[in-house]
């Protein structure tokens, strides 16, 4: 008890060269602090988005692969390239992979409601998803129908983004369900419960083959559409009105699909169990047929442009806190070392008394001790006061740097080719906390920085021989 008593009374005896290393522990403490949090709050945010985008696969045409092709297959010497697709077919083989997490497929094919007259079907007619043109195309080309809407199946992005809402009834669930939207049931006179016989077709235009599908749907719901009527389409008719678009499941549309003929456009959305697992995925899907010109990848591209300046944040502080513990730990050990020195009178007294080094050595720990827990103390406090301002200031300048970098030039989204762009708006701020997890990571920054400055004591103490210590003095 006495040598905790003496070695208190000694922190306020030697309060000169205490507050110097007090002062240094205390730079660490409350840095380590700051670093810590922006730290740990980063990494949560981080594995949450990660979790969420980074495994959704994409498949994207790589324009140097499709200029080989197109040259390899010319005949005349001329490059005509044109956008490479995925066979309907594939998109479905690929959905099976046992390297998915889940698969969520959106089909599409041109219809014709028997007995109802669609919006502008009267002063525009209808229209087909196929062109027929130059030389090459077969003689005995089937007649090609002219849809005046169309059946769509799947997952319905415009319900997320505000632009479409459910207006009466419900959303499509089973097979031969669908909604329209309130403006088609105005002028067709249609009402929920109301079944509707649509008729289409599935061609091969090159074989001179076609197949006629039906399908008998019943609404259960209407819904209030927002969307442009006609968007970037040029051709402008009943078919591409988006208030023409009867919404279903996926599966109902998918029940007439017939393998090689055309007519139905099918695409899916893939997330692998792991981003880990993307080499694996892209050779099974070589295997079952996926063109050399499609590059296959996760949607990192998003997942950097939203979370990288956090990303940027966390590297930051982690590199900081590094910076400053080696600093920190260079100094204490140099302050601790010279003040060893100056005591070693006092040392040598003490041992000349019969103090075992043991017992010196307690005494000088429980010095230090004393000293960093009162500076991990205020330490936490300083650190937590100060992290919020210079978390914002540090994200503020990833930021900028983040949006400099995607004015230069960003990454090229190709629609229909899976997935889809990531609707989440990028991180502008960061709410940083101090929690119990970061209490412990800074108790054993406490410890560390106690235990080097008690090491070098220990190893100064013990080449201490107190008569020659006594000797040098006298």
């Amino acid at each position: 008890m006495y040598i905790l008593q003496n070695a208190l009374s000694n922190v306020w005896r030697h309060r000169g060269r205490n507050l110097l290393l007090g002062a240094i522990i205390l730079v660490v403490i409350a840095a380590s602090v700051i670093a810590l949090m922006i730290s740990s709050t980063s990494a949560a945010i981080i594995a949450d988005y990660r979790e969420r985008f980074s495994s959704e696969v994409r498949f994207q045409p790589n324009m140097d692969k499709v200029r080989e092709e197109a040259m390899a297959t010319s005949t005349d010497g001329a490059v005509r390239m044109s956008m490479p697709t995925i066979d309907e077919q594939l998109y479905m083989d690929l959905g099976d992979s046992e390297y998915l997490a889940n698969a969520v497929y959106t089909a599409t094919t041109g219809v014709v409601p028997e007995g109802i007259t669609t919006i502008d079907e009267a002063e525009l007619g209808g229209g087909s998803g196929l062109m027929v043109a130059g030389p090459g195309a077969a003689t005995d080309t089937p007649d090609v129908m002219e849809y005046t809407a169309s059946l769509r199946g799947g997952s319905f992005a415009e319900f997320e983004d505000g632009s479409r809402a459910l207006a009466d009834g419900e959303f499509p669930d089973a097979l031969d369900e669908a909604i329209i939207s309130t403006d088609l049931a105005s002028e067709a006179g249609l009402a929920i419960g109301d079944t509707v016989h649509l008729t289409g077709q599935l061609n091969d235009i090159e074989a001179g083959v076609s197949e006629d599908i039906a399908y008998d749907v019943t609404i259960v719901g209407t819904y209030d559409d927002l969307t442009d009527e006609y968007g970037q389409d040029r051709m402008q008719n009943a078919f591409t009105n988006t208030r023409n678009q009867i919404l279903t499941t996926y599966d109902t549309v998918v029940q007439e699909y017939v393998a090689d003929l055309r007519g139905m456009q099918i695409s899916g959305t893939f997330s692998l169990k792991s981003p880990d697992l993307l080499e694996a995925f892209t050779a099974e899907a070589r295997a079952k047929g996926l063109p050399e010109v499609f590059d296959v990848a996760t949607d990192e591209a998003a997942y950097d442009q939203i979370v990288g300046p956090v990303e940027g944040l966390q590297s930051i502080s982690l590199t900081f806190m590094i910076l400053v513990l080696v600093f920190g730990g260079v100094t204490i050990a140099l302050l601790t070392s010279i003040a060893i020195r100056e005591r070693k009178y006092e040392i040598g007294v003490l041992r000349a008394m019969g103090m075992k080094k043991s017992a010196v050595s307690l005494g000088l720990g429980a010095e230090i001790l004393a000293i960093t827990a009162a500076c991990t103390a205020l330490g936490l406090v300083l650190g937590a006061v100060t992290a919020q301002p210079v978390s914002d200031l540090l994200l503020a300048g990833q930021i900028e740097a983040a949006e400099n970098a995607t004015q230069e030039g960003g990454p090229m989204m190709m629609p229909g080719m899976g997935g889809s762009p990531v609707d989440a708006e990028p991180l502008t701020e960061l709410s940083v906390a101090l929690t119990p997890i970061t209490i412990a990571q800074i108790g054993g920054v406490a410890l560390l920085l106690a235990a080097l400055a008690g090491a070098i004591a220990l190893s100064r103490i013990t080449k201490y021989e107190p008569i020659k210590i006594l000797q040098e003095r006298n």
